[in-house]
């Protein structure tokens, strides 16, 4: 179902409200760059995680043990717990990069752009109260 001309330029405004109040996110979901990170990065966590799994398979077969102890299946366990957290971490901070290279600075200076913004939403009615108030207006009027 098509959206009507008044829907449609409702979300104009909202896409230029989100991209006025957040640039930095606003291009984090606009652009491709960040899906190649993340794909790069869980990549590399499997790939990780396989050389763990034969590490740990290979210091079960072979039967070199320093004092009774699997210690290559050991190394190969910690290796596949380090993929395990390289996906669940890793990928944050790669999207925090790429966003922050990708708004025109560091991280740091991304943070500081987005405390400024939020200090002016919070005096001058930002965004969100706006479509609160008329959303509230349009039922009034029923």
């Amino acid at each position: 179902m098509p959206l009507s001309e008044h829907e449609q330029r409702m979300l104009e405004q909202i896409e230029s409200a989100l991209y006025a109040e957040d640039p930095k996110f606003a291009s984090s979901v606009r652009g491709g760059r960040l899906r190649t990170t993340t794909s790069r990065r869980r990549l590399q966590a499997a790939a990780l995680f396989v050389l763990g799994l034969v590490l740990l398979v290979v210091g079960i077969a072979v039967p070199v043990r320093p004092g009774g102890f699997p210690v290559i299946s050991l190394v190969g366990f910690i290796v596949m717990f380090a993929a395990g957290v390289l996906l669940l971490v890793g990928g944050s901070r790669a999207a925090a990069r790429a966003a922050g290279a990708e708004s025109g600075g560091s991280a740091a200076g991304g943070r500081d752009r987005s405390r400024g913004n939020r200090q002016q939403r919070r005096s001058g009615g930002g965004f969100s109260e706006r479509m609160e108030d008329r959303f509230r207006k349009r039922f009034e009027q029923d």
